[in-house]
């Protein structure tokens, strides 16, 4: 599954994009969802060191898996903005049935690599679903957002992928008129 996410996910988009019936005010509540998603994955990129170091801060510290919740909440804006209830169904399915199971193997892994650390962590820290407060360690990390870990992580890409999927909306949703 952990493979097979990005090209499903490219599958989905093009067939959202194809039966999706956007209007102007699904758009704009759809665009706030769809942009709070990419703040929080940009935020996360900024916070994570891949397989270096248990990322704890930042929205790591409210959530094991906020790129995941960014995503979440992309996906949701756009099926917002598509206008279809029944997109929101296939969504759904789709995040559960590939994201579910990946962030379980990724827990695995995180306890493999780090051992007690990440038990400590993952005992306080909820799978998904944001704590309000933040998670704090031993040691009291408070890592700022490091740009670099933005751009080595390309996450400026999800950024631009919104924004195309955002226009051809956009465009169709003007054509309909």
């Amino acid at each position: 599954m952990q493979r097979l996410r990005v090209p499903l996910g490219f599958l989905c988009g093009a067939l959202f994009l194809l039966f999706a019936e956007p209007q102007p005010l699904s758009l704009a509540i759809g665009g706030i969802a769809a942009f709070c998603g990419l703040l929080l994955r940009g935020w996360a990129a900024g916070h994570i060191e891949k397989n270096a170091r248990l990322a704890t801060t930042g929205p790591y510290a409210h959530t094991r898996n906020p790129l995941y919740l960014g995503s979440f909440l992309l996906g949701f804006g756009f099926t917002l903005a598509g206008g279809r209830w029944w997109l929101a169904l296939l969504f759904g399915a789709l995040f559960l049935g590939i994201y579910l199971p990946v962030m379980r193997v990724e827990a695995r892994t995180l306890a493999e690599l780090f051992g007690a650390e990440f038990d400590v962590y993952a005992r306080r820290v909820p799978l998904f679903f944001p704590r309000l407060a933040p998670y704090r360690d031993e040691r009291g990390q408070t890592t700022k957002f490091d740009s670099s870990l933005y751009l080595r992580y390309r996450e400026y890409r999800a950024a631009m992928g919104a924004l195309a999927g955002w226009l051809i909306l956009l465009v169709k949703a003007l054509l309909v008129r």
